[in-house]
């Protein structure tokens, strides 16, 4: 009987369990229903509203974009804000410019550019474990201040996990390779044709047409497996599709063709060679993620919690003219650059050791054979792209033209291009992103007057289609984003940011570097385990609030809380990039977490370099401006 009634207790738990969701989303606004009913005023129907939000995306008990359209309703019900108010918020600035980043991201994948500029990259750093490491966390970098994080790993782990089972196959079939140097040439065709037929199988990069679009390509590792293959020497993973399901960056959820981690026991039950083979893995595949958040940090289009931040910034104090394309990218580049010396050191530290003249040599003499394998392997895989298409330097073209026009607009210290109309203030960066990205669904994808051009059905196809444009536009993160805006103002007008404020006013004792620090902290803790464009929204106004409070430039808290709510790089659920290289089957959740501690070490102390150095001349933060004074005013009147 005891043990009936414990089976039904459990049962009667594990429905609970799997009705959490359910619960979460009609136990919370229930629970928190009696502080707009005993005190009805504007600033606890905005307070509940915010809770409720809040709540919603931080469990995620329904999807981001639905729980961010809370504000839509409840905001109207209690009279906090008009619904056509609340729906103009939806909308704004901010989304144009994503809208024209996400033409030229699709023009980027479609011609496959991303492809070449990456294996391009690690062609120039070498097959040496470290340099390779070095190669791959640069063209990562350099991806993502354009692409989203999410993306831009998807992008690149094919890649590296082509060039680590490279490694892997050919420890396999002949172990000791791995400690001897090579004497031979490394173009010596007849070494490296000996040491290709040690390989019965060889993982390979394909292109997987898409069913739908016959234009669109996706890229995915896939390993042939010979009928006869009976020997088990090299790993044979199936390709398994995972959904991605957070969102970090601005692409949507996307499909992502991974392989299984389940491969043929060799050597003592082990898939690698060696336990250095082991290691190499490990590294290759942390620095890919932590190197797409250094890259986000660097444009304010690089992630979505930099257009978040640039948005409600801007809404909040429409007088500072402080943050654009411009001053961002000067902030921000030393500190994505000193981040990833010191993330490359961290980790061949903790993966590879400190023999840097042993793995980072440029040297063919020092090279091993398996080294040389891979750089070959690098090389046919660049050659099978064949050389540049005219699709691809138009897509650069537009690349370098649209990061000119961003740069010049208002550089600050000249002049800039705005200055030759004049109406002042019209001219945004999305007018640039827009522009640029309406000419890409009017510009031919073929060479006018070649032969292509000639003997094609049509001719004029356009460097990219709607279909193109839709497939990759995060809509999700639009109404994400135009939640926080609503929330925002429903603070603002009803005086609950005033409130906060008030509440907050015993801190202001502390120095303004020691609030810097605990709201980095803070927010990168939460980011572990909450979303960051969420975690972002839901902080911003309060440490607005707690800014003016202080007499502090508001500056110096959101800038580097911004930065340090990208830092959730600890734990596969963290982000999507650690949630795909953790996927690959090289890592343990103990891997992450001691990796990405000294990760996000770096991450904040660099930050607080940065802000409490260049960052005071940049953004004048040894005053409280006029604009924060401002506003401080008409919040309190």
């Amino acid at each position: 009987m005891r043990l009936e009634a414990a089976a039904a207790r459990m049962e009667v738990f594990r429905k609970l369990w799997g009705a959490r969701k359910l619960i979460v989303v009609v136990f919370i606004p229930l629970a928190l229903l009696p502080l707009p009913l005993i005190h009805p005023t504007s600033e606890a129907c905005c307070a509940y509203v915010l809770m409720v939000t809040a709540v919603y995306w931080v469990s995620e008990a329904v999807p981001l974009g639905a729980a961010a359209l809370v504000p839509a309703f409840l905001y109207p019900l209690f009279g906090v804000l008009k619904s056509s108010e609340v729906a103009s918020e939806y909308f704004k600035d901010t989304t144009l410019l994503l809208m024209g980043v996400i033409c030229l991201a699709a023009s980027i994948e479609k011609w496959n550019l991303h492809k070449r500029i990456a294996l391009r990259m690690v062609m120039i750093a070498g097959a040496k474990p470290g340099m390779l490491v070095l190669g791959f966390m640069c063209c990562t970098v350099f991806l993502s201040m354009w692409l989203s994080n999410t993306s831009t790993t998807a992008m690149v782990m094919p890649i590296a996990e082509a060039v680590l089972q490279q490694l892997i196959c050919t420890g396999l079939a002949d172990s000791h390779l791995d400690s001897e140097t090579a004497e031979a040439p490394e173009d010596d065709p007849s070494f490296l044709e000996k040491e290709e037929n040690l390989e019965k199988n060889q993982l390979e990069l394909l292109y997987r047409t898409d069913s739908n679009d016959g234009t669109k390509q996706e890229l995915s590792t896939v390993t042939e497996v010979q009928a006869g293959d009976v020997n088990g020497v090299c790993p044979s993973p199936v390709l398994n599709q995972v959904l991605i399901r957070q969102t970090n960056g601005h692409l949507p959820q996307v499909a992502i063709h991974i392989p299984n981690t389940k491969r043929v026991r060799a050597r003592r039950d082990s898939q690698y060679p060696t336990k250095r083979d082991h290691l190499i893995c490990k590294c290759l595949t942390l620095s890919i993620t932590y190197a797409a958040t250094i890259g986000g940090l660097i444009t304010i289009t690089g992630t979505s919690t930099n257009l978040i931040f640039a948005e409600q910034f801007n809404t909040r104090y429409p007088d500072a003219k402080s943050i654009n394309f411009g001053t961002w990218f000067i902030f921000s580049f030393p500190i994505a650059i000193i981040m990833l010396v010191l993330t490359w050191l961290w980790l061949h530290f903790l993966f590879l050791g400190c023999n840097f003249k042993e793995t980072c040599s440029w040297s063919k003499k020092r090279k091993t054979r398996r080294e040389m394998l891979s750089e070959k392997r690098i090389h046919e895989e660049y050659a099978k792209l064949g050389p540049i298409s005219y699709p691809e330097v138009v897509t650069g073209v537009f690349f370098i033209l649209m990061t000119l026009l961003w740069f010049t607009r208002e550089p600050g210290f000249v002049p800039g291009w705005t200055s030759l109309f004049e109406k002042k203030g019209y001219r945004t960066d999305a007018t640039v992103s827009v522009l640029l990205g309406f000419l890409l669904f009017l510009i031919p994808a073929r060479r006018p007057f070649s032969s292509s051009f000639r003997n094609t059905d049509d001719p004029l196809a356009p460097m990219i289609t709607w279909k193109d444009f839709q497939r990759l536009m995060p809509w999700e993160i639009v109404i994400l984003v135009g939640g926080g805006y609503a929330l925002a103002a429903g603070c603002k007008v009803s005086g609950l940011s005033v409130w906060i404020g008030r509440q907050l006013e015993p801190m202001s004792g502390l120095s303004p570097w020691a609030v810097t620090l605990l709201a980095c902290l803070l927010v990168s803790g939460v980011t572990e385990f909450a979303s960051n464009p969420a975690t972002l929204t839901v902080f911003l106004p309060i440490l607005s609030a707690l800014s003016e409070t202080l007499q502090i430039n508001p500056l110096q808290t959101l800038i580097p809380s911004t930065m340090c709510v990208s830092f959730g790089v600890m734990l596969p659920v963290g982000n999507p990039p650690n949630a795909i290289v953790f996927s690959y089957g090289h890592l343990k959740i103990s891997d992450m977490v001691k990796a990405g501690f000294g990760v996000n070490v770096i991450g904040v102390a660099v930050v607080m370099l940065a802000i409490t150095t260049w960052g005071v001349p940049l953004f004048d933060l040894n005053e409280f401006p006029a604009w924060a004074m401002a506003r401080n005013v008409t919040g309190a009147l």
